[in-house]
C-alpha cells in the first residue's frame, strides 16, 4: 500500500496545545484503510483527551470488526461518546470536554468507501481534478455556507464559525437521534482521493486553494500533507490542523459507453447517499471480515421482483429515449412537438459539452426557470451539477416525461441544491449512480425512479438503499 494514505498534524502558530489526532493505517489484513481526523472541542477543557479517547474506542472496535460495515462505523461513535461521557462523570475539570470526528473506512479492492462524520471536521473526495465536499458541517455557520446564506471566505471569517451543534460527549444516547451521525458510501474509483482533515485546515485554506495543492501528481501524499499544513500556517494557524489523504492508486478505468451491465466489474458496490441507519451497537464478533452492506435473507421472490423491475426499466427507459433528444446548437423539433426553450437548450449544451466534471448553474445565467419538454440525458460517467442561486426545472405543459434521465454507463452523477416541479418522474437513474445534496422535488409524482440493471446467472446481494430529507428548508440569498 505504498503512498495510498498518509496523515499529519500540527499544533499551528497560535495554540499552545494539539487537540486534534488522526488514524491513517491499514486494517483487516490489509483489505481496508482507516482514515480518520479527530479534533477535541477548542476551549473546552479536555478536548485533548476526548479526541484521544474517541482514537483509542475507534481502533478498538475496528481491530475485530465483524458484520456490516456502516453499522459497525456507528457503533465506533457511539463507544467513543460512551468513553468520553464515562470520563466527563469520572473527573469534574473534563465535565465540558467533546470532540468532533470524520471516519472513512477504504476498501480499495472494492472501489469503495464508507463514512461516517459528527460536528465540522470535513471529508472530501477529488476526482478528475474537481474536489466535492462529502460530509456536512453540524453547526450554524456551515448550515449558513451550504444554504449560500454566506459565501465560503465569509464562513471562514464568522464570529461564530467554532460554534458546533453535535460532537461525541454532547449527548448521552446517540441512537434516540437517527440523523446524529452523518453516514454513507460511495465508490471510490482508481485515481480518486479522499481528504478528511480538520477546520484549521478549511478556515485558513479556501477549497480552490486546496484542490490546486492536493491535485498535481508530482508529489507524494506526504509532501501534499505538508503543504497543506504549510499553507494553513502562512495563513496564520490560528487553530490546530490535522489532514490524511488517501488515495486509490491503480490506474484510472476507461469506460465504455456501450459496455453492457454484464460486463461491468461485479465488486463494485451501490452508492448509498447519507444513509440512516438505527444507532445499534455491534456486539457479535463471530465474523473476522468487514461486509459491505446486504440485505437479509434473499429470496427468490425478490429476485423474481428485481427481474420484473429490470424489465419494466427497460420498457421504461425504451419509451423515455423516444421522447429524449440529444440537444445540438440548433435543435430539431419533431413534428407536431413543442420547440424547446433556449434555457433547455442551453443547459443540454453546457452538459454535452463539459470539458470536466463539476458543472455550476447560476441563477444569473438561468434567471428564469427552465422549462423543459425533453429529459435532461446524461450520459457521462461522472458528473457533478452544483446550483448557485435560486434554478428551478418545470416541466412544460403537457410533458409527462422526467426531469433528467441518467444513462446505465453513468458511475456517479451529483445533483445539489435544483429544485424541480411539476414532473411526474424527477429523476430516473441506474444502479445507485445519483446522489442528491439539497435537491427540492415539488409537485413531483414520482421524485426518483431508480433503476437496477441486474446481471443474468448471477447471484445477487445487495439493499435498495433510500434517501434522507433535511428538516430545514433550502434558503436563497437575495441578490
Amino acid at each position: 500500500m505504498a503512498d495510498q494514505f498518509y496523515g499529519l498534524t500540527d499544533t499551528g502558530k497560535e495554540r499552545k496545545n494539539n487537540e486534534d489526532t488522526f488514524i491513517a493505517q491499514a486494517t483487516v489484513g490489509s483489505k481496508f484503510i482507516i482514515a480518520c481526523v479527530i479534533d477535541g472541542v477548542g476551549g473546552y477543557s479536555g478536548g485533548e483527551i476526548a479526541a484521544e479517547l474517541a482514537r483509542e474506542a475507534i481502533l478498538q472496535r475496528l481491530s475485530k470488526p465483524a458484520g456490516e460495515i456502516i453499522p459497525i462505523m456507528i457503533d465506533c461513535f457511539n463507544q467513543a461518546n460512551q468513553k468520553i461521557l464515562d470520563e466527563k462523570s469520572r473527573v469534574k475539570e473534563h465535565d465540558s470536554m467533546a470532540c468532533v470526528a470524520t471516519l472513512a473506512l477504504v476498501d480499495i479492492e472494492r472501489n469503495q468507501f464508507y463514512y461516517a462524520h459528527i460536528g465540522d471536521t470535513r471529508l472530501y473526495l477529488l476526482r478528475d481534478n474537481s474536489l466535492i465536499k462529502i460530509s456536512h458541517d453540524q453547526s450554524f455557520v456551515g448550515f449558513l455556507e451550504e444554504s449560500r446564506r454566506i459565501t465560503e471566505e465569509e464562513a471562514m471569517t464568522h464570529p461564530k464559525r467554532n460554534e458546533i451543534n453535535k460532537a461525541l460527549g454532547f449527548e448521552a444516547n446517540l441512537a434516540k437521534d437517527s440523523d446524529y451521525i452523518e453516514t454513507g458510501q460511495s465508490p471510490f474509483l482508481p485515481g480518486d482521493m479522499l481528504l478528511l482533515c480538520s477546520d484549521g485546515l478549511t478556515d485558513m485554506v479556501t477549497s480552490s486553494d486546496i484542490a490546486a495543492i492536493i491535485t498535481p501528481d508530482g508529489s507524494s501524499l506526504k509532501d501534499k500533507c505538508y503543504q497543506l499544513i504549510n499553507a494553513a500556517n502562512t495563513k496564520g494557524g490560528k487553530d490546530n490542523i490535522t489532514v490524511v489523504l488517501v488515495k486509490n492508486d491503480k490506474q484510472a478505468l476507461k469506460h465504455d459507453a456501450t459496455m453492457p451491465a454484464a460486463n461491468q466489474k461485479k465488486n463494485e458496490l451501490p452508492i448509498a447517499a447519507d444513509t440512516v441507519i438505527a444507532h445499534t451497537p455491534i456486539t457479535q464478533h463471530d465474523n473476522t471480515e468487514l461486509m459491505p452492506q446486504k440485505s437479509k435473507g434473499i429470496t427468490v421472490a425478490l429476485l423474481a421482483f428485481l427481474a420484473l423491475i429490470f424489465l419494466g426499466g427497460n420498457i421504461w427507459q425504451y419509451r423515455q429515449n423516444k421522447q429524449t433528444t440529444t440537444v445540438v446548437a440548433k435543435a430539431v423539433t419533431p413534428m407536431g412537438s413543442k420547440p424547446q426553450s433556449a434555457l433547455e437548450i442551453k443547459l443540454q449544451n453546457a452538459i454535452d459539452g463539459l470539458k470536466g466534471n463539476l458543472l455550476i448553474l447560476t441563477d444569473t445565467v438561468f434567471s428564469s426557470p427552465i422549462s423543459i419538454s425533453r429529459a435532461m440525458l446524461i450520459k457521462r460517467d461522472t458528473l457533478f451539477i452544483k446550483a448557485k442561486g435560486k434554478v428551478e426545472m418545470v416541466a412544460d405543459s403537457g410533458y409527462n416525461g422526467a426531469a433528467f434521465n441518467l444513462a446505465q454507463q453513468c458511475k456517479l452523477v451529483m445533483l445539489d441544491s435544483l429544485t424541480i416541479k411539476n414532473f411526474k418522474t424527477g429523476i430516473i437513474a441506474y444502479n445507485n449512480a445519483l446522489l442528491l445534496k439539497n435537491v427540492k422535488f415539488d409537485n413531483c409524482s414520482v421524485a426518483v425512479q431508480n433503476l437496477f440493471a441486474i446481471p443474468g446467472n448471477k447471484f445477487i446481494s445487495g439493499s435498495l438503499q433510500a434517501f434522507k430529507a433535511d428538516s430545514l428548508p433550502v434558503a436563497y440569498k437575495q441578490k
